[in-house]
């Protein structure tokens, strides 16, 4: 058996009300079409070939790399679109799944008994059904007194009898190539929705028709409304949170923890409520993450505790502590042990082993030696109003509160500056930087003050402005 795979994916999915096309929408932050690929892993196929329509270079540039996409122009059913498919694949694919794009539930070990199964007894078709108590608009599957599938009656076109059957299409087939371009052949579009129905080949294909009944009816489920994106967001969420719970991750309310498809997160780390791990964001263990923290596309090392932060495309070593209130931006790197304090914001800054911005401060393309302690307030000025600069801080720097570092400045090893400096040259290692006006003390100055302004009126007339 040479397998290739047809994934229809062209439909515009009008009741999502949307300019994006609707396998794109996005389900734990991978595109819902995404999902339905990752259910094909593992599985020995030649080629898949997606079929796109509406959106389809869209779509096409989202898909990953081995994916190979034809276009139906017009829309004109199932049916239709798997025969456009079926002609893209190589010639010598002899077997062919079909699954459609909207189902992201479709789940890997399905689709593995599903070709297994149709690869042990070769029938002209096999393919899934489930049982639902609520058959809704799912397509029943006709049986004869045998039990023998001999077609799937949509919903709209259905009988009252044939409506109060319970077992349904879930849309995923496996086929015989040439029985199924025969048949294909053979379908009209007398429906209520002038299409050409996939399912309709069943009856016409001249060979028997196997079924494999699945109990899990969320693997059916498929998107096309916003109502529906949501219920399959659920289901996918605490798919992903039970895993990580299994692995021995910490998860006290999971309800309240959000995490993308592709997030990795090691052993005897807590996740606290309030928590989004997005993206390809990998955190180790023995973490202490959240509550109420935004973490996209960052490593987080073993031991680290991040509370009240975002923290987006950067790189925390072990044993550091975030937060609260802290924003760690692109390009941000914390070594062993450091830390990042509350309302504090960094951006593309080195922060070295055990050095310290404990708050209030802005460090923004910048290198801060290790042992370091950066004191309330400092801002990194990098931005002359025409190009960034660095700022480069030794170690073992102890900064006054509220400086300002206008880069691109120095401040060598064991150097100090004073309160409220700004440092605009380099401070030598060792030495002290002070950059501010001497203060000065005017004696009985408030009273002196307030006798003028007294005579000031009375000189006026006693009117004042």
């Amino acid at each position: 058996m040479i397998l290739g795979a047809v994934v229809l994916a062209a439909g515009q999915g009008t009741r999502m009300k949307s300019a994006l096309p609707k396998v794109l929408h996005p389900l734990a932050g991978r595109p819902m079409i995404g999902w339905v690929l990752a259910s094909l892993a593992g599985i020995d196929v030649t080629e898949t070939v997606v079929v796109v329509g509406h959106g389809a270079d869209a779509v096409a540039a989202a898909l990953p790399e081995g994916a190979t996409t034809c276009v139906q122009d017009e829309q004109s059913g199932t049916g239709h679109a798997t025969g456009i498919g079926l002609a893209a694949l190589p010639r010598a694919c002899d077997t062919v799944l079909v699954v459609c794009g909207d189902t992201p539930l479709l789940s890997n070990e399905l689709v593995v008994a599903l070709v297994a199964q149709h690869a042990a007894t070769r029938p002209s078709a096999t393919m899934v059904t489930t049982v639902l108590p609520d058959a809704g608009d799912y397509g029943r599957v006709v049986r004869d007194d045998g039990g023998r599938v001999v077609g799937v009656v949509e919903a709209r076109d259905a009988s009252d009898a044939e409506a109060k059957i319970a077992e349904i299409n879930a849309g995923i087939f496996m086929f015989d190539r040439a029985a199924l371009t025969a048949a294909l052949g053979q379908v009209g579009s007398g429906n209520a929705q002038s299409e050409i129905y996939l399912p309709d080949v069943l009856p016409i294909l001249g060979g028997p028709v196997e079924t494999l009944i699945t109990d899990d009816s969320d693997v059916v489920l498929g998107v096309n409304t916003r109502v529906d994106l949501a219920a399959c967001e659920a289901i996918l969420q605490a798919r992903l949170r039970e895993a990580l719970m299994l692995d021995g991750v910490s998860i006290p309310d999971p309800t309240s923890v959000y995490l993308g498809a592709d997030v990795l997160v090691g052993p005897d780390t807590v996740l606290l409520p309030g928590v989004y791990l997005r993206g390809a964001t990998t955190v180790g263990a023995n973490c202490v993450i959240g509550p109420n923290c935004v973490i996209d596309d960052a490593t987080i090392a073993d031991g680290a505790q991040v509370i009240n932060a975002v923290v987006r495309e950067s790189d925390i070593g072990p044993g550091t502590s975030i937060g609260p209130f802290a924003y760690v931006r692109p390009g941000t790197r914390l070594s062993a042990k450091a830390k990042i304090g509350t309302f504090v914001e960094t951006k593309n800054a080195v922060i070295g082993a055990r050095a310290k911005v404990p708050h209030l401060s802005y460090i923004g393309d910048a290198e801060i030696g290790e042992d370091t302690n950066i004191g309330a307030g400092n801002i990194t000025a990098n931005y002359d109003g025409f190009r960034k600069h660095r700022t480069t801080v030794g170690a073992r720097v102890k900064t006054g509160s509220d400086c300002v570092l206008v880069a691109p400045v120095t401040i060598g090893d064991d150097a100090m500056t004073g309160a409220g400096s700004i440092i605009t040259d380099e401070v030598p290692a060792g030495a002290l930087g002070i950059a501010r006006a001497r203060q000065r003390v005017i004696e009985d100055f408030t009273r002196r003050a307030a006798a003028k302004a007294r005579a000031a009126s009375e000189d006026s007339g006693g009117h004042q402005a």
